[in-house]
């Protein structure tokens, strides 16, 4: 993506392009830059044209690891200092006196066998989904529906817990879940640009620090093969990847 927008001419991507996305790519192109920084990305991004809605930034890492294998699989989850500037929207399967408790945690919908129908039915409106583990059974009808969607409930990550006040909080605050895709790329938004510089850059920081923290002790050679910040409808920039590793391994 950051090389497509460094080696077309600003004709060739008006062609492809429209006008506000060549102007964001002549901008990024005026700083004759290979690599960036982490805060000189989010700075020139944040320089570019803005669209009429307030966009989300984004990170991709694509990491030196092989998630076929299950010992090298990448997968975690973060709470942004600043959120992402989405409101998080979380249904519960629970049951009894954890009904109580997800639904004062602010959920959007909490329940059981009627909720799984529901999702069965077509329901996919909501961002994230919990459960107590003893309704993992009911949650595993719906697992063809969630699990395509990066919506199923995980004990690694935290969404299968009887502590649904702390979870359900930390999702509503601004918690980030990510996972190593088939080629080893980590995807995942930082914020919308409305946090400004400052706030964006310590919620990269935060996901960062954690990708790194969770390298795979089998996974050998440069962990971080390349990273790429960008806009939800603007170029990417391509980042210094061997900075961050060295920065954030410490």
């Amino acid at each position: 993506m950051a090389k497509a927008a460094q080696i077309l001419s600003i004709a060739e991507l008006k062609k492809k392009h429209g006008k506000r996305y060549s102007k964001s790519a002549e901008k990024i192109r005026s700083f004759e830059k290979a690599y960036f920084s982490i805060d000189e990305a989010i700075k020139a991004i944040l320089e570019t044209p803005a669209p009429k809605f307030d966009e989300s930034l984004h990170i991709a890492l694509r990491l030196g690891v092989d998630p076929k294998h299950s010992d090298q699989m990448v997968r975690g989850a973060v709470v942004l200092p600043h959120g992402t500037g989405k409101s998080a929207t979380v249904v519960v399967f629970a049951k009894g006196e954890k009904i109580k408790e997800a639904e004062e945690a602010g959920a959007l919908e909490v329940g059981g066998e009627e909720l799984a129908q529901k999702i069965l039915g077509g329901w996919t409106d909501f961002t994230s989904v919990v459960a107590t583990p003893d309704m993992m059974p009911i949650v595993s009808k719906v697992a063809r529906v969630l699990g395509p969607k990066g919506l199923m409930p995980n004990p690694k990550l935290g969404t299968v817990t009887m502590d649904l006040k702390s979870v359900i909080g930390e999702l509503k605050k601004g918690r980030v879940e990510f996972r190593a895709e088939k080629a080893g790329i980590v995807h995942a938004p930082i914020g919308k640009r409305s946090l400004g510089a400052e706030k964006l850059l310590e919620n990269l920081k935060m996901l960062l620090e954690t990708v790194v923290r969770l390298k795979p002790s089998t996974s050998k050679g440069s962990y971080i093969l390349s990273a790429y910040l960008s806009s939800a409808m603007g170029p990417s920039l391509m980042l210094d990847h061997q900075a961050i590793l060295s920065t954030f391994s410490k």
